[in-house]
């Protein structure tokens, strides 16, 4: 739900989206307090409160721990993190006010922080469960060390990365291995490396594009549901998060569940984007 301040959807158009993406089966929806400028979970919650039977339907992520300078956040004097147990729990009960809900199904803290304490955000955490406020937890671009970390301290279900075509890191720094490892699923952010596999210009994502392409051409499906169903086929079992308003562009990432690539097809893309052969 990043970018939907720039939807210009009113509530109406909100509320229908919602339902589209829960009639294919798109049931969670991907928060962030800062996401928007302060203002996506109000809108969002906008929805909630003039359709409250849509909340029963779906999981609602949010994360926490950066804090912006805003004219919403007057006291902000400097964009910086903050893992401290009073702003984790002040920043998840100000997401259920905006969301018009009594609880978040996941709180993610959003990245690591060189001054956070893993006790103490397990212990905040493990106040907001016993409150009822918050059912699961998680982080966001930790990397491997870190999620252990803290995964020791309370059960976390997700780490969300960044992995594309064009971002690879994860599947080759632990970061995947680890997850699988633990039996637990990444969530992924930029899927389409933001439009770059798309529109961008170097080189080797021309390349990549080409290759994607053929190998979409010989399954006779879109281009990007190929993106999606050739992250999904690693065995740590990512859950790819499509950003887009369009309705359309959900249901082409909702197809990517529907095929898997051969192996050759999905190390002809690995090579293209690696602009190199496996040794």
């Amino acid at each position: 739900m990043w970018r939907m301040a720039q939807w210009g959807m009113s509530v109406e158009q909100r509320i229908d989206f919602i339902e589209q993406c829960l009639e294919m089966g798109v049931t969670s929806f991907d928060h962030a307090d800062i996401y928007g400028g302060y203002g996506v979970e109000a809108l969002f919650g906008d929805a909630l409160r003039a359709r409250p039977s849509l909340r029963d339907r779906m999981e609602i992520i949010s994360k926490c721990g950066i804090k912006l300078v805003s004219p919403q956040r007057p006291l902000h004097t400097i964009q910086h993190y903050d893992t401290s147990a009073g702003h984790i729990i002040a920043s998840a009960e100000e997401s259920l006010r905006q969301l018009h809900t009594d609880h978040l199904d996941l709180l993610l803290i959003h990245r690591p922080d060189p001054l956070m304490d893993f006790d103490e955000i397990a212990g905040a955490f493990t106040r907001l469960r016993e409150a009822g406020k918050v059912k699961h937890f998680g982080v966001s671009n930790f990397s491997r060390h870190q999620f252990e970390c803290l995964n020791r301290r309370i059960d976390l279900v997700t780490n969300q990365v960044e992995f594309s075509p064009l971002h690879l890191a994860p599947a080759f720094d632990e970061t995947f291995d680890g997850l699988q490892d633990l039996g637990i699923s990444p969530m992924i952010w930029s899927p389409l490396a933001g439009g770059k596999l798309f529109s961008g210009t170097e080189a080797n994502t021309e390349a990549l594009r080409l290759v994607i392409k053929e190998v979409a051409d010989e399954l006779d499906q879109p281009f990007a549901s190929v993106v999606f169903a050739w992250i999904m086929a690693l065995p740590c079992r990512p859950a790819p998060i499509t950003g887009s308003g369009r309705i359309e562009a959900v249901a082409v990432a909702v197809a990517g569940t529907q095929f898997e690539l051969t192996r050759p097809q999905w190390f002809r893309i690995l090579r293209a984007a690696r602009a190199h052969e496996v040794a």
